[in-house]
């Protein structure tokens, strides 16, 4: 081999090494680029649902706020007419014996033909005899009516005011056995099946999460009994991990929309019948499970099914 090509082939191979060595390099720089980028579109992605998160709890703390005072204005002339009403319930047995005496002297030939006259004129829109049997149903109706009132009123305080402090170390498991319990008798058209496990006990109010686990269940129950094509089913999960207790409450009912789940938060949004429903379950479940600091997530399917997830940490309290 001659010098000429022992020259041509050390630059060659120098080429080569420095060519390769390049590429590495590039390519190293390319997989360092395309991490950072992954990183930054995971960093993005967490900045869209923070901010999500932000605008959605500024919603439900100015809904509170509305929610409050619509409450304490609806509050103080329901007390008038809850007030009245009791005491219409306490004539009522008078005026009933009234409107019988009427409608026996109305037709009483031998009483003043004047008084008869008057008598007959005062029953011309309506007969005594029909309003003496109908006053009492009217005045149940309108006392289940406030009965109704005041129930959506304290619903609204519930959820918009700061809850009394009632809480204690609580065993979650046994919370949720009561609550299956209590609510078993609604439950008998549906097949539910339960994986609860052993979880630690955290401070927190065991009535206001049974109200959660309560309205989870019962609303899981009314999308089942929506969803007619196949046999009702629940399932409920409780485990605990590293940092939080997690319910799971699934359903094969008859799911919800995109639109439906964003706004199912909201006070007295339904997606249920006129009469069926007041709308304020989920604002009230939302509320609670704020106030205890966790979450709940909502993954849901037209035609499919729903499952909730609460999150809860484990908070420790007083002995």
């Amino acid at each position: 081999m001659t010098e000429q090509n022992i020259d041509y082939r050390r630059a060659y191979q120098r080429e080569r090494f420095a060519r390769d060595e390049l590429e590495s390099l590039l390519e190293a720089q390319t997989r360092r680029l395309f991490e950072a980028n992954t990183e930054l579109q995971e960093k993005v992605d967490m900045l869209e649902k923070q901010k999500v998160l932000i605008l959605k709890t500024e919603k439900m703390a100015t809904l509170g706020t509305l929610a409050a005072g619509v409450a304490h204005e609806i509050n103080n002339p329901l007390a008038y007419v809850s007030s009245n009403l009791e005491s219409l319930f306490d004539f009522n047995e008078s005026l009933v014996g009234l409107l019988t005496i009427a409608n026996e002297l109305v037709n009483d030939g031998s009483i003043d033909p004047k008084l008869r006259e008057r008598l007959q004129k005062l029953q011309k829109p309506v007969s005594f005899q029909f309003m003496s049997e109908d006053i009492e149903d009217i005045g149940q109706d309108v006392q289940e009516g406030v009965r109704r009132i005041a129930s959506i009123v304290s619903n609204l305080l519930s959820f918009s005011r700061p809850k009394e402090s009632k809480s204690e170390n609580v065993d979650l498991a046994q919370v949720l056995i009561s609550i299956l319990k209590l609510a078993a008798s609604q439950l008998r058209s549906v097949a539910v099946t339960t994986d609860i496990k052993e979880v630690r006990k955290t401070y927190c109010n065991a009535d206001a999460l049974g109200q959660v686990i309560l309205n989870l269940l019962l609303n899981a129950k009314d999308a089942c009994e929506s969803e007619s094509s196949r046999p009702s089913q629940i399932s409920i999960k409780l485990y605990d991990n590293e940092k939080n207790i997690v319910l799971k409450v699934t359903d094969n009912g008859i799911g919800m929309s995109e639109e439906t789940v964003t706004r199912v938060f909201e006070p007295f949004f339904t997606t249920k019948a006129v009469g069926k429903g007041t709308g304020m379950g989920m604002a009230i479940v939302y509320g609670f499970i704020e106030e205890h600091d966790g979450q709940i997530e909502i993954d849901s399917k037209l035609g499919v099914g729903t499952e909730i997830t609460v999150k809860l940490p484990v908070r420790e309290g007083q002995s």
